[in-house]
């Protein structure tokens, strides 16, 4: 049962048209399921506007299908699921419809809903952090959000960047995204008027050290308005843009 859904309950109480008693029951669906090797969380949607989503890597097909159904017998329409692969995507299909966006590692059961208004830009530095920055493109795009991808704008060729200074200044959120030496975040932090979510990623050479590098470079960014979330993180990234977004009044 979603907030909306809660709405038009306690409304039908109000008007009469239902019981106290029938209102009661409807709400005393079980908070969570317990499967053994999941406990589906059914009001958090309730609780925090979007529903739990399912992280793929580490679970079996088998498992998925099962947290997937007990969302669905419990009305949920949409579900997303990270961090899939490909092999799982499929076996999974066999048994519900699926729609797997490959360069995300992202299946998504149910269909995208509407764009809100307001803006989240999604920018890399390089082609090389285009499989983080699908996930959270495809993430902020499942939650409702009206997306722009901006990709291989990195600070070695400048001139790229500066070429989508108006996406750039329109933008509600921004999610900037980078490996190597993760400069990105602090250029783009200088130009925009809204919040900057910087995600270092694992691209780059040895003294990258996985990412590390580009994630203290942008903890330690100079800009103002500037946030850092873990490397390779394109799903929390896009859970903060869409927080920023829905708390904007445009929902």
């Amino acid at each position: 049962m979603e907030q909306n859904d809660i709405k038009k309950l306690l409304q039908r109480v109000s008007d009469g048209t239902i019981s106290v008693d029938d209102a009661i029951l409807a709400l005393k669906n079980e908070p969570f399921e317990d499967l053994g090797y999941a406990k589906p969380d059914f009001h958090r949607k309730v609780r925090q506007g979007v529903s739990e989503v399912i992280y793929g890597a580490g679970k079996t097909a088998e498992q998925i299908i099962g947290i997937s159904k007990a969302f669905i017998e419990k009305g949920q329409k949409d579900i997303l699921i990270t961090r899939l692969d490909e092999n799982k995507a499929e076996e999974i299909g066999k048994e519900i419809h699926v729609d797997y966006k490959a360069a995300a590692r992202i299946g998504i059961i149910g269909k995208m809903p509407s764009a809100r208004a307001g803006k989240i830009v999604v920018a890399t530095g390089g082609t090389s952090d285009v499989p983080v920055a699908e996930e959270a493109a495809v993430t902020a795009e499942m939650f409702g959000n009206n997306v722009v991808r901006l990709y291989d704008v990195g600070v070695s060729g400048i001139h790229r960047l500066l070429a989508h200074t108006d996406e750039i200044m329109t933008a509600r959120v921004i999610i900037a995204i980078a490996g190597m030496e993760g400069a990105l975040a602090s250029v783009i932090g200088g130009l925009a008027d809204c919040p900057v979510i910087a995600v270092p990623t694992s691209v780059g050479y040895g003294a990258s050290f996985g990412g590390v590098a580009a994630l203290l470079s942008m903890l330690n960014s100079c800009a103002s308005g500037v946030s850092v979330v873990n490397i390779d993180n394109g799903f929390g990234a896009a859970y903060q843009a869409s927080m920023i977004n829905r708390t904007g009044g445009l929902e």
